[in-house]
């Protein structure tokens, strides 16, 4: 090996979503980087639906934009449709949807990454961790048997690790369609001690452009948005549709006549599928009193050629396949240019990890993406940026960087994961933020930007031009509120209507349309937010107060059934535990409150 290949300051393994975004951000932080992935190639691959954001998804890009993170750059130079999601409720829920060119996407990160100072990219298969005698990174060793020293490794093996590829009774070693499995990094995990589990995903058929019927579709239409995911506003030009069609019981009936044939169903997988994002064989045997399902007619790139049927991944044969796919409308004459299949794969139970992805076990190695239980390009991407931040500040000794879950949904992801765990894939929702009114899109860059300028993530130009923004949205709302009344405000700014003509009349300099939404969003909801913040406030004040194990939370007045059953799964210690647990409600947690202080007074009286 040469020379220079002899130490790095951090060491990225996987050049999928979550080691782009680690490498891009230890190296614009800094640090003398390495990515180390099986095929430089296929950097940015998207092996499933080429499309990025979403309800809470979006707001997952959102935040790595006003981080400084290269997703959205790509983003913006490879979108073929933009859809803005949810629309006919208030900003804090909408969500940016785009679909991708994926070839042109992988390209371009690609092109990005070479080009990026402190970044060296090696075409390789990292085998071993290597570990000083207290169980610290020290290095790593590739499949040739040559060691790199580091301070800091971040693992970003997504599918590949101990990967299994199943296509009905059909079962192979694969990492992804056409892709070697990591095996031998997996006995790292197999053997470290750490808690390792199995989950699965999947994909669909993709079709032969041609080969369809649109004119037996409905078309999707696309918004003619001012901004994407980027902080400077973009003019949207939509190039390429997409279209919907639905399944038919003629589809259910030859999928059910063939569930025994499903790896999904024959006993072939052990792992654990998505729930939100389940395989048609599930959706048929789950939901079998519906008639039919969306099926997202989406292209996967600009030429066409192929198309991805977003709502139909499957493990059936391909003779099944087939049959089913030509039982949909538009897809009579159908033909399958790759089968679907399902693929499961190691993760790491994520409760064993810092909040800064590191592990808790072994200093210096951090893990980020489907590793950790999650499943998403954007989840992914978000988790590789925090791993890359604070790899480089553990490699240069400095503190390391976290973010609150009242700040951000990166930080209600890692929070999720390291706090609760998984027991499925785990996907990010709107829903999952307790403060979802101050989580918004338009108010990312108001969020993040300044912590993100101070670590160094940041250019001049950037922050100069987001400062200047911050002060016109400061000023534009002091002018408002000085110059109408209450119930005037109310009427300008409610649900169904941003008044971008009215904003920027009065605004003191140049507003974008998603810095107007902040506007609007600060007096649309203002009485709500005050709410929200005073519930943080009286969450931080409550978060150590400690759950005595005497509490009888059965059949406890005011908590349903099912927040009853999950109080007695976790077994949170402490209030700020038990406000995490999926479903608790502000009103539980006050009864919960209510409940422990009661029972805390009553203590001391006996014990008096």
């Amino acid at each position: 090996m040469k020379k220079e290949f002899q130490h790095f300051d951090v060491i990225i393994v996987g050049g999928g979503h979550a080691g782009i975004e680690a490498a891009y951000a230890a190296a614009r932080m800094g640090s003398n980087t390495a990515l180390i992935t099986l095929d430089t190639d296929k950097i940015g691959t998207m092996p499933c639906n080429p499309a990025i954001g979403g309800i809470g998804k979006g707001h997952l890009v959102f935040e790595i934009s006003a981080m400084g993170g290269l997703m959205p750059k790509l983003c913006t130079k490879t979108y073929l449709q933009a859809r803005m999601l949810n629309t006919r409720k208030g900003p804090a829920v909408q969500g940016l949807r785009l679909q991708i060119d994926k070839h042109a996407y992988s390209a371009l990160s690609q092109k990005i990454l070479k080009q990026t100072k402190n970044l060296t990219i090696i075409d390789g298969t990292v085998d071993d961790i290597v570990l000083d005698e207290q169980g610290a990174v020290c290095g790593a060793q590739l499949h040739n048997g040559d060691i790199i020293n580091t301070k800091s490794v971040v693992i970003t093996t997504g599918t590949f690790l101990n990967g299994k590829i199943h296509i009905g009774k059909q079962q192979y070693d694969g990492g992804r369609r056409g892709e070697k499995a990591v095996k031998t990094l997996a006995h790292f995990f197999r053997n470290s001690g750490l808690k390792i589990g199995r989950l699965k995903t999947g994909t669909p058929p993709r079709l032969l452009h041609s080969s369809l019927d649109y004119t037996q579709m409905e078309s999707q239409e696309a918004d003619n948005l001012d901004y994407l995911f980027e902080f400077y506003p973009h003019k949207v030009i939509n190039t390429h549709p997409c279209h919907i069609t639905y399944t038919n019981e003629k589809t259910h009936e030859i999928i059910r006549k063939n569930l025994d044939r499903s790896a999904m169903y024959s006993g072939n997988i052990e792992g654990v599928g998505p729930r939100y994002c389940p395989s048609i064989e599930d959706k048929i045997s789950r939901f079998a009193n519906k008639s039919s399902h969306h099926v997202f007619v989406e292209p996967e790139d600009a030429s066409m050629t192929e198309v991805y049927p977003n709502g139909i991944s499957t493990s059936l044969p391909a003779d099944v396949q087939e049959d089913y796919i030509r039982s949909i409308k538009g897809f009579q004459n159908a033909i399958i240019t790759k089968l679907g299949y399902a693929i499961e794969y190691d993760y790491v139970h994520p409760n064993q990890l810092h909040h800064t992805l590191e592990l808790k076990k072994f200093p210096g190695l951090f893990l980020a993406g489907q590793i950790n239980g999650t499943t998403g390009y954007e989840e992914a991407g978000a988790q590789g940026l925090i791993a890359g931040i604070n790899a480089h500040l553990k490699t240069h000794g400095k503190e390391p960087f976290i973010l609150d879950r009242t700040l951000s949904y990166i930080g209600v992801m890692i929070d999720d994961l390291i706090t609760m765990g998984i027991d499925e894939p785990y996907r990010m929702f709107t829903s999952r933020a307790e403060r979802r009114l101050l989580l918004r899109q338009d108010n990312a860059f108001l969020r993040l930007t300044d912590k993100a300028y101070s670590i160094g993530l940041i250019d001049e130009q950037f922050y100069a031009d987001f400062c200047k923004e911050k002060e016109v949205i400061a000023k534009t709302i002091e002018i408002f509120k000085s110059s109408f009344k209450h119930q005037e405000l109310l009427a300008f700014f409610d649900r169904g209507n941003c008044p971008k003509d009215i904003i920027a009349k009065h605004a003191p300099g140049p507003l974008s349309k998603r810095a107007m939404l902040s506007v609007q969003a600060s007096f649309m909801y203002e009485p709500y937010l005050k709410r929200e913040e005073a519930e943080v406030a009286r969450r931080k004040q409550y978060q150590t107060l400690g759950i005595p194990k005497e509490l009888q939370t059965e059949n406890l007045p005011g908590l349903s059934k099912e927040l009853q059953e999950k109080l007695a799964r976790y077994k949170p210690t402490t209030v700020a535990d038990a406000a995490l647990i999926p479903g608790m409600t502000p009103a539980a947690i006050s009864l919960l409150i209510f409940k422990i202080r009661n029972l805390s007074r009553n203590t001391q009286r006996e014990d008096f």
